[in-house]
């Protein structure tokens, strides 16, 4: 889930103290806590299923452009893993063997986030990203989901405007969001057919312990961020005892994935947003937009009001390109991960908008999301509605009086977030109806979470750390942005807590608080 890319998705959709927890063994990280399987993995018919863990893997080099230990292989899986003797399906993934001997603890498998985003350079990515120390004690290993890219693509055939993942709500567009939405469903239906109930998060799991049993791997260690840290909770879930290391960076709340995975932006931007503004007035001098914290926002509804009634053109910044012509959603748009990430950017921008010269009324609103490629965004759609469907709504008045409400209660994010999506017209009939998994387990796993998340905020990151009963969490307090770890602004405090427990296995006495 990348903020303002995927699971910001949709929004238009990459660490000290004493340690103590179990040893580290071969084959795995920390050790899990004991844990049974699921009744939903019971059931699945062993026999079947046998032929798939002991599949033998033909690697090859990945690209000729790539490096030469840069290795991928296809690993076939189960499309309905109630009827693992019918049809199979194939993931794609890739490989580095960047262990020492005498050091390795197993396989690092990591998913980027999503759900959408392919994984299988994660390896390549990773190795110049992690400590020395880390690299030494893992082979790396990627993957691309299963519909995505190279694992068995589903396409839904969407036109250019289908793409846009989400649309702000206007009375006057909603019969066409409305439209939109069903035609959405209703391609994907045609094109993908029964596969499509297949695609989900619960499934992917599955095909992660495949492609532990066909790599020959007692357990498999893990690093996911946003949607890849609740895909690495729902494996620990599935398979506590081939849960190794478990590394969730920026989860989603375990408990409201669906719609309420997207609506929660809108609750939890509303505390940076009041932040915001208490910092800009305590700025006035600077800009000029009230010195008390109402008066700014009320400068901020002022400006989005006016753009909706006649557009403005922003002259230029450092933050908005020049000449862009924008309306009140497209204004909110730009300014959503100002407002979480660089509140001084979003300051400027609110002022020079604020004095912007008016345009004629554009014939089509800016939506308020990018496009992304027809195969992403059939594996969103798929995985979003299909993981939890009793989460959406079949009533599209529903969406429109969500929308409206939440338009006041959360002026920032309120009506994109809660205007209807395919979803509301999303197949049910047919194909795995259990796929909504209650994360609820006691496996050690280490949980990561920024203050201020723009796409899976702080109450989001803390759920995951209650759900994931062995966890600790580490929370960078003021930390900024979607993603803490591997990136130039992470804090050294959660990147030693990181290495420490990847390289020892063990988990901090309690949780830990960083300082961004």
């Amino acid at each position: 889930m990348r903020a303002n890319n995927h699971l910001m998705w949709i929004a238009a959709m990459a660490v000290t103290g004493l340690i103590a927890g179990c040893s580290p063994s071969a084959g795995g990280g920390a050790q899990p806590a004991s844990g049974k399987a699921t009744s939903a993995e019971k059931s699945l018919e062993p026999v079947a299923l046998a032929r798939y863990q002991r599949q033998r893997l033909r690697w090859t080099r990945c690209a000729a452009s790539r490096p030469a230990d840069y290795l991928c292989a296809m690993v076939e899986v189960p499309l309905d893993y109630r009827h693992p003797d019918k049809a199979a399906i194939t993931v794609g993934i890739s490989r580095l063997r960047t262990a020492v001997r005498g050091k390795r603890l197993g396989v690092l498998l990591s998913n980027p986030g999503g759900p959408g985003v392919a994984g299988l350079d994660s390896p390549l990515q990773l190795r110049n990203a992690l400590p020395k120390a880390v690299v030494e004690r893992y082979d790396l290993v990627g993957f691309d989901p299963r519909g995505l890219n190279e694992s068995s693509p589903i396409r839904c055939h969407l036109t250019e405007g289908e793409l846009v993942s989400l649309h702000p709500y206007r009375p006057s567009t909603f019969g066409q969001d409305r439209a939109r939405a069903s035609a959405i469903a209703k391609k994907c239906a045609a094109h993908v057919g029964s596969r499509l109930a297949f695609i989900n998060t619960r499934n992917t799991a599955r095909d992660l312990d495949i492609i532990r049993a066909a790599l020959g791997e007692q357990r498999i260690s893990y690093l996911g961020w946003s949607w890849g840290a609740y895909l690495g909770a729902v494996y620990s879930q599935l398979f506590p005892t081939h849960a190794g290391a478990m590394v969730l960076d920026s989860s989603p709340d375990p408990g409201g994935m669906g719609r309420g995975t997207i609506r929660s932006w809108a609750e939890s931007a509303q505390p940076a947003f009041e932040a915001w503004a208490r910092w800009t007035a305590q700025r006035d001098d600077s800009y000029h937009l009230g010195n008390e914290p109402a008066m700014v926002r009320a400068a901020f509804t002022r400006l989005v009001a006016g753009a909706d009634r006649q557009p403005v053109t922003n002259s230029g910044s450092d933050s908005i390109s020049a000449d862009a012509v924008l309306d009140g959603a497209g204004i909110r748009d730009l300014l959503r991960p100002l407002l979480v990430e660089d509140w001084p950017a979003a300051a400027r921008s609110v002022a020079r908008l604020s004095h912007a010269s008016s345009v004629t009324l554009p014939s089509e609103p800016r939506a308020a999301a990018e496009p992304i490629d027809d195969n992403a965004a059939s594996v969103l759609w798929a995985v979003m509605c299909g993981d939890n469907p009793s989460s959406w709504p079949r009533e599209p008045e529903r969406y429109r009086r969500d929308a409206v409400r939440d338009s006041v209660r959360y002026p920032l994010y309120g009506d994109f977030v809660s205007n209807i999506t395919p979803c509301a017209f999303w197949p049910r009939d047919g194909g795995e109806r259990e796929t909504v998994t209650q994360v609820n387990n006691s496996v050690p796993s280490l949980v990561l979470q920024n203050q201020w998340d723009p796409a899976t905020p702080e109450a989001s990151g803390r759920a995951m750390g209650q759900a994931m009963k062995g966890s600790r969490l580490v929370y960078v307090k003021g930390g900024r942005g979607h993603y803490v770890y591997g990136l130039p602004t992470t804090p050294r405090c959660v990147a030693d807590v990181v290495k420490a427990y990847l390289v020892t296995g063990r988990l901090p006495d309690s949780d830990v608080t960083c300082q961004a």
